[in-house]
């Protein structure tokens, strides 16, 4: 199976979460999914691999209700973005925790501790500390996140924006987002029926029928996770993009080894 020098796996929220209930991980799906990224790094030790996730039934329902990512000032507005970012922070340690418990030397990299945003494009984010992780064989992991903005005041930034940064600097050559769905649906009444592929030149056609998620998801669903993507590959020629379903046994696995999964972005 084909090898990548560096890979970011982005967790979806309604793959890791119950998106139907505030503040519920899907615990037994957040284990499976850690074993199946432990086992593929036992194959390939010398693969780098950076991990995001989203904030599902935690940081999108106390987002949805305050409405953070808009931006604003006051004491109601700073008490709802601490809220978000405790509900976001919850998560994330679960996260962590499990994913340390198979033996993965993972380290958090919070973005509302260092990206600084204007307009919700980030401005600055020293990763110095990010890519040594990197260089010595450890695994960071980043999230969708509250941070300061200096024309908003603050707002939300998704894993694929923060994904979007981070590839400039890194060059990741693959990219695999995993959700609960099998693709990018060509239909949403018919979940066998998914696109299989995805260019900029195509992306177009495919618009109508990339609607938002049906649950509270502040940073556009899969819309956005699309737009986002096929930005990047127009960044990066070379670059692979893979969505897919995690919820499927094996699938983490197989993608992790260079198998084709789901929907393929590529330029």
């Amino acid at each position: 199976m084909k090898t990548y020098e560096l890979t970011f796996l982005k967790l979806g929220g309604s793959l890791i979460t119950d998106k139907s209930q505030p503040n519920t991980a899907k615990l037994n799906v957040i284990k499976r999914i850690a074993a199946e990224i432990a086992d593929a790094r036992l194959e390939e030790p010398e693969e780098r691999l950076l991990i995001g996730h989203g904030s599902g039934s935690f940081g999108h329902a106390a987002a949805s209700k305050h409405q953070t990512h808009l931006g604003g000032q006051g004491q109601t507005y700073w008490q709802g973005f601490a809220e978000v970012w405790g509900a976001a922070r919850a998560l994330n340690q679960i996260v962590i925790e499990t994913l340390a418990e198979t033996g993965l030397p993972v380290i958090a990299f919070s973005p509302s501790a260092g990206i600084i945003s204007a307009n919700q494009a980030i401005q600055s984010w020293d990763t110095h500390p990010l890519r040594l992780s990197l260089d010595h064989n450890m695994i960071p992991v980043v999230q969708g996140d509250v941070v300061f903005d200096t024309t908003l005041g603050g707002t939300i930034l998704s894993t694929e924006q923060i994904f979007n940064t981070l590839a400039q600097q890194l060059l990741p050559q693959q990219v695999l987002i995993a959700g609960s769905e099998p693709g990018v649906l060509r239909d949403p009444d018919n979940p066998g029926d998914i696109i299989e592929h995805i260019t900029p030149s195509t992306l177009d056609k495919f618009l109508p029928v990339l609607s938002g998620a049906d649950t509270a998801d502040v940073t556009g669903g899969m819309l956005s996770k699309v737009q986002w993507m096929t930005a990047l590959v127009q960044k990066f020629p070379t670059l692979e993009i893979q969505i897919f379903s995690g919820l499927e046994e094996g699938n983490l696995h197989k993608a992790l080894r260079g198998e084709c999964l789901g929907t393929r972005i590529t330029i």
